[in-house]
C-alpha cells in the first residue's frame, strides 16, 4: 500500500531534489572528464569480472552523462568466459525490466528514455536471478549501499529478485559515493560501487566481499599491495 505520511512526503522530496543536484552536476562534467572517468571504471569492471568469472551477469547500456561509456557493454563481454552470458535490461510498459542477451552493438536498438537495447529473445524478468553479478545504474549510493536512481522503480524490482550471493555494484563519478541518502522502505541496497579515483568499494562488509570484491581497489589490486 502506499506511504501517504508527511515523512514519506518529505523523503520523496528529498530524493527529487537529490536526482536534480546530481544530474545537473554530471551533466556539467566536462567531455575528457567523463571519458577519463569512463577508462577507469571499465578497467575497474573489468579486473572484477576477470576475478569472478561470472556465467551469467548482467549490465545496461550507460547513456550521456553516465559512468562507463557507451563501449561498457562490449568490454564486459571481451572480459567473461567463452561460455558465459552477459544480458542487458528492456524497459517494459509497466517499467519492470526484462532481459536479452548482449550479442554485439550491431545488435542493439533505439528504446525510449534515451536508451538502448539488445533486440535478441526477451528471457523474462527472472532471468537476473540466475546472475552471479549484477552492474547497476544509480546517480549515488551510500555507504551503507542504498542507491538513488532515476525514480521509476525498475532497479528495485529487479534487484529484489536478485540472490543474496550475487555482487551487485554500481558504476559511479568521483564524488557520488555519499555519507547518506534518504530511502523508502521498498528502496534495495547494493554491495558495492566503483569510481574512477577508488575503484571497486565495498559497502559495510557486505557479502559481496565474500566472493573475492576487495574493499578498495585500483585496476583489480587491493590499495596498499
Amino acid at each position: 500500500m502506499p506511504e501517504f505520511s508527511d515523512e514519506a512526503e518529505v523523503t520523496r522530496m528529498a530524493k527529487r531534489d537529490a536526482r536534480v543536484e546530481l544530474l545537473a552536476r554530471r551533466r556539467s562534467l566536462p567531455v575528457a572528464t567523463r571519458a577519463a572517468a569512463a577508462g577507469r571504471v571499465q578497467a575497474e569492471l573489468v579486473a572484477l569480472v576477470r576475478r569472478l568469472r561470472p556465467h551469467r551477469m548482467t549490465a545496461y547500456v550507460p547513456v550521456g552523462s553516465e559512468p562507463g561509456g557507451a563501449d561498457l557493454p562490449e568490454v564486459l563481454r571481451a572480459a567473461l568466459p567463452a561460455d558465459a552470458e552477459l544480458l542487458l535490461p528492456v524497459l517494459l510498459a509497466d517499467l519492470d525490466l526484462d532481459w536479452a542477451a548482449y550479442t554485439g552493438p550491431d545488435a542493439l536498438i533505439a528504446a525510449g528514455r534515451g536508451i538502448r537495447e539488445p533486440v535478441g529473445a526477451r528471457l523474462g524478468v527472472t532471468a537476473v536471478a540466475h546472475a552471479e553479478l549484477v552492474v547497476v545504474p544509480a546517480l549515488a549510493v551510500d555507504r551503507h549501499g542504498r542507491r538513488l536512481g532515476r525514480g521509476g522503480g525498475s532497479y528495485d524490482r529487479a534487484l529484489a529478485r536478485v540472490p543474496e550471493a550475487a555482487v551487485t555494484v554500481v558504476p559511479l563519478h568521483d564524488g557520488e559515493l555519499v555519507e547518506a541518502l534518504p530511502a523508502e522502505p521498498h528502496d534495495r541496497r547494493v554491495r558495492a560501487v566503483v569510481t574512477p579515483a577508488d575503484g571497486v568499494r565495498t559497502l559495510d562488509g557486505g557479502p559481496g566481499a565474500a566472493r573475492g570484491v576487495a574493499p578498495h581497489t585500483s585496476a583489480g589490486r587491493t590499495r596498499g599491495e
